[in-house]
């Protein structure tokens, strides 16, 4: 460390991967299934994928965030969206690239990626 703003400029980083992590009520909230086998099928790279590409697009009033098994083993790893005045979206197989597109066009265009969501039959009418 040289000086202040170098101290400083560490800070501000380390506060904004917090805020990526405090869940409140009029945020994005983005949730990643890290129980073993989301783990196991490559859900902590999925996690890093979202964090990295908020952070390196500028976004903010986003939340990432994890969860344990929802018993759909078969579909990990599983990312829920919950966007305010939305219905929540559940994706199946995400891979970081999925991320991607998954921010683009629903984070920041605020369509679902249908092509990746899990629908009502498939889940038994979640």
């Amino acid at each position: 460390m040289k000086s202040l703003a170098e101290l400083d400029a560490i800070r501000d980083k380390v506060k904004n991967r917090l805020d990526l992590r405090e869940v409140k009520e009029d945020r994005t909230r983005i949730v990643v299934g890290m129980a073993t086998c989301g783990i196991s099928a490559g859900a902590r790279d999925v996690l890093v994928e979202f964090v990295k590409e908020i952070e390196s697009r500028g976004l903010s009033g986003i939340t990432v965030t994890q969860m344990g098994c929802i018993g759909l083993c078969s579909m990990e790893p599983i990312v829920e969206v919950h966007s305010p005045g939305m219905e929540k979206v559940i994706y199946a197989n995400v891979t970081p690239e999925k991320a991607d597109k998954i921010i683009a066009e629903h984070i920041i265009g605020g369509k679902p990626v249908e092509e990746f969501a899990i629908g009502a039959a498939q889940t038994g009418g979640m």
